[in-house]
């Protein structure tokens, strides 16, 4: 089943059952990068489940996935998040990288994260979320009013939720391209890379509930 939702910003978004259609699927195949989030029921791996996979590509079309409860594979999804030519840009990726493995068997890859990017940007600022960097660099301020509500009744979300998922990747490979210019010029963009080359390593321990491993 798929739907064509209108927002109150006059644009469009799809939203899905369980997968990406196999068409859809290839046009975003072509693309350089695609934005990408989740929602779930919480923030504990084992415990929460999975509820919406976001997406959207440089041309600004966002499709929302709704994940069935008890699903375990999601086959389009997957080769897309696991295509190597394809660039994946979440914020706060350590978090949805996790939740696509342990839900959906994705191994996400490659990865860019413009919470990371931020913090190593952005260090005149203690403010590395996703509204605040939005509005700092897109002046744009997100609604976040539906961040903190049921995602597992994905047959009946509101259009405020579906709203605020695809809000959710809009802006982010725009952020994206505005965080490398200032990572560049603050001569931090190698590292940035190293960081984001590490995160499938930080998201194998935190699925395993290791904890402080690099500490003392």
């Amino acid at each position: 089943m798929t739907n064509l939702l209108m927002t109150k910003a006059l644009k469009e978004f799809q939203v899905c059952d369980r997968d990406l259609p196999e068409a859809l699927c290839q046009e975003y195949m072509t693309a350089e990068a695609l934005a990408v989030d989740t929602e779930t029921m919480g923030l504990i791996y084992q415990r929460d489940r999975l509820c919406l996979v976001q997406i959207s590509d440089p041309q600004g079309r966002v499709t929302v996935v709704r994940i069935a409860k008890g699903q375990t594979e999601a086959p389009n999804l997957k080769q897309l998040l696991e295509a190597p030519n394809v660039l994946k840009v979440f914020h706060f990726a350590r978090f949805d990288v996790g939740m696509l493995r342990q839900n959906l068997d994705i191994q996400v890859t490659p990865i860019f994260c413009t919470k990371i990017a931020s913090k190593l940007a952005r260090t005149y600022s203690s403010r590395h979320g996703l509204k605040d960097l939005v509005l700092e660099l897109e002046h744009v301020e997100l609604d976040k009013t539906s961040q903190s509500s049921d995602w597992g009744n994905v047959a009946n979300l509101s259009d405020e939720q579906l709203q605020y998922a695809a809000n959710d990747v809009r802006y982010l490979l725009s952020v994206r391209q505005k965080l490398i210019e200032m990572l560049k010029r603050e001569e931090r963009w190698e590292l940035a890379q190293q960081c984001f080359k590490a995160l499938p390593v930080i998201v194998s321990l935190d699925l395993l509930q290791y904890k402080d491993i690099f500490e003392h």
